[in-house]
């Protein structure tokens, strides 16, 4: 896919769908930087790279803070002299609540962590992108997306739409410097976010939605698990989705064309 020596910032690099990406993207011949805002988390992913055979380099970094976004993509230039590839990947779940016991504290970490975080790894990263071209994903989610059945993800669903927003209104902005810019909204998938969801009250809110038979429709009933993405967003950054931009991929095994 001619990705030897290109250089990827990954974002929420240290577990899950970001630490997976960062590593397939390295066994692809490209220099990652990978950033999470525990150094430790990230080193693990950074040294399981360079043990393969790759380059890597750990970067702590709260993606939310300008001034720490700025200095990591200038790490990444000081250290390869370019980037080529972005994977705006860090997010959490935050709180599920009915809206009157989502504080206003609790809504702004989810607003910040997950869109403003993806507002400023890009809008960072746009200057060093530009001088070659390259490719952005933004992981985003079904949720807010296709499914607004999951009652009290309220914070957590309006950033993942906005994410795809963003990413429709940044594919047109950054075409024209050969910038491609697009969007992964997994379903349910086998990662570690889900161990940090905060839920309060939802019985009061909540509507059942039953798959038929209880399944998901594609493969057997399987979450997709952090590989599948990986694979999704490798696909992404290669030439091979060279006239894709401005695009959502759902990859959930079709569980939500049938759960709105």
């Amino acid at each position: 896919m001619a990705l030897t020596g290109k250089v990827a910032l990954i974002t929420g690099a240290g577990s899950g769908i970001g630490k997976a990406t960062a590593v397939l993207l390295g066994q692809q011949g490209v220099r990652v930087v990978a950033l999470s805002n525990t150094l430790e988390e990230v080193q693990a992913t950074a040294d399981e790279i360079k043990h393969n055979g790759q380059d890597a380099i750990a970067v702590a970094a709260d993606v939310g803070n300008e001034q720490q976004m700025q200095n990591a993509v200038q790490q990444a230039l000081d250290t390869w002299g370019r980037l080529d590839i972005v994977f705006a990947n860090a997010g959490i779940n935050g709180v599920w609540a009915p809206i009157e016991e989502l504080s206003l504290a609790d809504w702004t970490k989810t607003i910040t962590t997950n869109l403003t975080g993806t507002f400023l790894t890009i809008k960072t990263a746009a200057p060093a992108l530009k001088k070659q071209g390259g490719a952005i994903v933004v992981t985003a989610s079904v949720n807010g997306t296709r499914i607004f059945s999951n009652t009290g993800a309220t914070a957590y669903s309006t950033t993942k739409a906005g994410q795809v927003a963003m990413t429709k209104m940044l594919a047109v902005e950054l075409a024209p410097h050969n910038i491609r810019v697009n969007v992964v909204c997994p379903g349910q998938t086998e990662t570690e976010i889900s161990d940090n969801t905060q839920q309060k009250n939802l019985d009061k809110i909540k509507f059942p939605v039953q798959y038929p038979k209880g399944k998901i429709p594609l493969g057997e009933n399987k979450p997709a698990t952090s590989q599948d993405l990986a694979q999704t967003v490798l696909f992404l950054v290669s030439d091979a989705a060279s006239q894709i931009t401005g695009t959502e991929i759902w990859v959930d095994g079709g569980s939500s064309l049938i759960q709105g």
